[in-house]
């Protein structure tokens, strides 16, 4: 087993982590971040993913494209066709995307954790009382997805999204640190509420809430003519008719970030899915 470095026992690494991630201008960097990875350049890109690869491991063996012109392509990329199954079995949620489990378990009167000993709302993150009444003893789970990962993401089931609502916000680090030390931080970010009416079930429905971070404040979805971001000046509540089968895409985020999954009351969480454990779309989460 490999000794903590002096850092790490004094916790100064957790403390320069914060510092660098989240007290700078966040937003500014944001859209700076936005323009440089536009710029279409194979040798800067190639550079780009060069440094990128010193912070994190990159695998692009199951990337449907394996050279990109611009670090846009590279964050947003497909998959080779069948890299993501999804089973048909329309008893089964499965995960919308690639992630990390994060905090996660059954809603109490409307309360939930993005970690434990910080609570925060559904009334808060859904920006809806009668929305976030119907999943006041649902279940949630979140899917962390780091920058190295696959970032589109998919229909859990046979669905029919209903309903955007678009929240403007913050553009805080959604990493574990900043998790234990900013109160309500997914309720301050940017983020999307995607209303799902589970086909399959009768008046049963969920919630997928993408949450945009530093760096991250991009969404795209299929079902709308536009794209979500910082700048975007409305309408939030969007309503539209996008049905989707198990495994369709939905969307994308432009780099990496957090799904919220709500789910209804009377599930049974699927086996091995647990706080911590990296999971891929197309992993079943829950039995209706």
């Amino acid at each position: 087993m490999k000794k903590p470095t002096l850092l790490q026992r004094s916790g100064l690494a957790e403390d320069l982590n914060f510092l660098f991630t989240n007290r700078i201008p966040r937003i500014a960097l944001t859209h700076a971040m936005g323009w440089y990875s536009q710029i279409k350049s194979p040798w800067l890109t190639r550079l780009s993913i060069a440094v990128w690869g010193w912070f994190t491991p990159l695998d692009f063996s199951e990337a449907k494209e394996q050279h990109f012109d611009s670090l846009h392509a590279c964050f947003t990329r497909e998959l080779k066709p069948g890299a993501r199954p999804y089973s048909p079995d329309p008893k089964l949620i499965s995960s919308p995307s690639d992630g990390i489990v994060g905090a996660m378990g059954q809603v109490q009167d409307g309360e939930v954790f993005q970690t434990k000993g910080f609570p925060y709302t559904l009334n808060d993150l859904l920006g809806s009382v009668a929305l976030a009444e119907q999943y006041r003893h649902g279940h949630y789970l979140t899917l962390r997805l780091t920058s190295a990962m696959y970032h589109r993401f998919h229909a859990p089931a046979r669905v029919r999204l209903e309903r955007v609502n678009y929240i403007s916000g913050d553009t805080w680090n959604v990493n574990p640190i900043a998790l234990q030390r900013v109160e309500r931080l997914f309720c301050k970010n940017e983020r999307a509420v995607l209303d799902l009416a589970l086909l399959d079930h009768g008046d049963q429905r969920m919630l997928l809430v993408p949450v945009a971070a530093v760096l991250v404040a991009s969404i795209r979805l299929h079902a709308l003519d536009t794209k979500l971001h910082l700048r975007y000046r409305g309408p939030n509540d969007i309503p539209c008719r996008h049905e989707a089968a198990a495994g369709d895409e939905l969307g994308w985020f432009e780099h990496g970030s957090t799904i919220i999954v709500l789910l209804p009351e009377h599930i049974t969480w699927a086996e091995g899915i647990q706080t911590g454990v990296p999971i891929k779309a197309g992993t079943p989460l829950a039995n209706l």
